[in-house]
């Protein structure tokens, strides 16, 4: 009679604790959502607002690739039958006659245009999100006030 007592209350223990394991397993498979973000036109929340710039511009090869192109000072503007010529002065004191085309700056640009009284020098850089846009920089050619 005792054996048989134990045997019945073991045996109901044994279901009830089966019963709890599967009452928990239902609900958690029940409660549990899968969350999913979808930017859309939205700015992702996860990317930081400033980003720092891996690398800092290189020195170029040569000495008009070794500047910033807002440093450059424009002194003249010579031409021929067929195009633009413009002369710079850098930081350093030196100048360079310079043609449409040709690569200066720390960044790659180029000389985009070259007018009778100015250069438009166009750089590619990046913007706060990390997107290459180009940036142009205007060289006016200085007159001397006339009186």
């Amino acid at each position: 009679m005792k054996k048989r007592l134990v045997l019945i209350l073991s045996i109901l223990c044994i279901v009830s604790i089966i019963g709890a394991i599967v009452a928990f397993a239902e609900e958690t498979t029940k409660t549990s959502t899968a969350y999913e973000y979808t930017a859309g036109a939205k700015r992702d929340p996860f990317i930081p607002l400033i980003i720092k710039a891996d690398t800092k511009p290189q020195k170029g090869l040569i000495p008009i690739e070794s500047y910033e192109v807002s440093e450059f000072k424009l002194i003249a503007i010579l031409w021929d039958k067929t195009k633009y010529y413009a002369v710079i002065t850098l930081p350093d004191g030196k100048s360079y006659t310079i043609r449409e085309g040709m690569k200066l700056g720390l960044y790659g640009g180029k000389a985009y245009k070259i007018t009778k009284d100015s250069v438009i020098i166009r750089e590619q850089v990046r913007d706060y999100k990390g997107a290459l846009s180009p940036k142009d920089t205007i060289l006016k050619l200085r007159r001397e006030e006339e009186g």
